[in-house]
């Protein structure tokens, strides 16, 4: 059972302080899932079952989902969807905490939903995204005086305004700040079991299936991944798999062969499930650290990629509001994108051509100077590894995966003759 000190005071933000009002006691605790899609190693989740146990009251989890985010499409969505598919059956059956999907605008869902139950507190992802940020100053104002409004952040090991206060320059400047602070936040997560109340019988049915079939129709320019199996099962298996865990089987190779795009298998393969939070960061290095004896250099520079870099980009969309625009740049940056924008140019592409790919070169070279902003052209890769490998590796796996489809086809063909 995790009890109210689970959770280091500094993982948590309080962004609104509600005031209790004397005539009624307190509502239930409602965690507004966004950021961090999982049930095991959630200092949120772990957090809203402290406060309700704390004042005996039940939690709910919401998720709501956006007809629109960034971009999203079905390779995306789908793996998104399935993993809330399993969460919102394994939140239930094992702590009995009732999981609600909101579709619509969060700024709209989630008050309704707070004004509906009752809530007293609402906790709730950390996310560094502008949009996000927006969507919770405006989510402050429109809940009841009554209701505190707390913020965690699961998503990192160092909880991103901790571990700096300011827009950091380089990995230089913020690994000295994150490695004096991993003693304190890189430790084991409590053991959590259901909350002392319940919630009261609700209808949080959810049609799962027609919902991903339409989302993944709507997205079908982007079609879903079929090796890249959704969910925190299926991530544990990636890190701790006793075929081909990251850990367990392809540990020793990742210092030397990561950044070989032939050897894919290098890799970790978490990417995906580290962005949906599908699994836990802190689990990830906590379980690397384990096994640091047995390939010291590859754990070092895993843990500097899990750790160090992700959480830079953290504090980079933290900290620059103008993080997706060139503005963001540090000034020597835009200086000389000024300075060479004048330099000739031996081919001039739209951006359409760029997204497709349709330049002269195999490596998408843009232009041959050298300067102080790098871009990797062919001839460098051809140093890095072997660029013609990678090519006819990439068109094998296009005309693998074309051949599947064209046989799916026609057994789906030869059905519909059938009947």
């Amino acid at each position: 059972m995790a009890y109210p000190s689970s959770v280091q005071s500094g993982r948590v933000r309080v962004l609104k302080e509600g005031s209790r009002p004397s005539d009624r006691e307190m509502g239930p605790v409602v965690y507004w899932m966004f950021r961090d899609q999982r049930l095991r190693d959630n200092w949120a989740l772990i957090h809203a079952v402290d406060q309700a146990n704390k004042a005996s009251v039940p939690v709910a989890v919401g998720f709501n989902l956006f007809d629109e985010f960034l971009g999203a499409k079905a390779r995306q969505l789908g793996f998104m969807l399935r993993g809330l598919q399993q969460l919102h059956r394994d939140i239930q059956d094992t702590l009995h905490i009732p999981f609600f999907l909101f579709q619509g605008e969060a700024i709209e869902t989630i008050p309704t939903f707070l004004e509906e139950c009752g809530a007293s507190l609402l906790v709730t992802d950390f996310s560094p995204l502008r949009e996000v940020q927006s969507w919770k100053d405006e989510i402050c104002k429109r809940v009841s005086d009554s209701v505190s409004i707390h913020e965690v952040d699961a998503h990192n090991v160092v909880p991103v305004w901790v571990a700096s206060e300011k827009l950091e320059y380089s990995a230089k400047t913020l690994r000295g700040k994150i490695n004096k602070l991993l003693p304190e936040y890189l430790i084991d997560f409590p053991k959590m079991g259901p909350p002392i109340k319940k919630w009261a019988a609700t209808n949080c049915f959810v049609d799962w299936e027609n919902l991903i079939t339409e989302v993944v129709r709507k997205g079908a320019e982007v079609p879903e991944l079929e090796w890249c199996e959704p969910g925190e099962n299926a991530a544990m298996e990636v890190l701790m798999g006793s075929k081909s865990g990251f850990l367990t089987k392809r540990l020793k190779n990742y210092s030397t062969d990561r950044n070989n795009p032939l050897k894919p298998k290098a890799l970790s393969g978490l990417s995906p499930y580290l962005h949906f939070g599908q699994i836990s960061a802190q689990r990830c290095a906590i379980e690397a650290r384990n096994v640091r004896k047995l390939c010291p250099q590859a754990v070092d520079a895993f843990l500097e990629e899990l750790i160090v870099r992700r959480e830079l980009a953290d504090n980079f969309c933290f900290y620059q509001p103008q993080y997706d625009s060139l503005q963001g740049a540090w000034e020597w940056a835009r200086k000389t994108l000024l300075v060479h924008a004048p330099d000739k140019r031996e081919h001039i592409y739209t951006r359409e051509q760029l997204e497709k790919a349709q330049t002269a070169d195999p490596g998408w070279q843009e232009r041959p100077v050298f300067g102080k902003i790098r871009y990797m052209n062919y001839a460098g890769c051809k140093r890095k590894f072997d660029v013609d490998g990678y090519i006819a590796y990439v068109k094998r796996l296009v005309g693998e995966i074309k051949k599947r489809k064209a046989e799916t086809l026609l057994n789906e063909k030869k059905k519909e003759l059938r009947i």
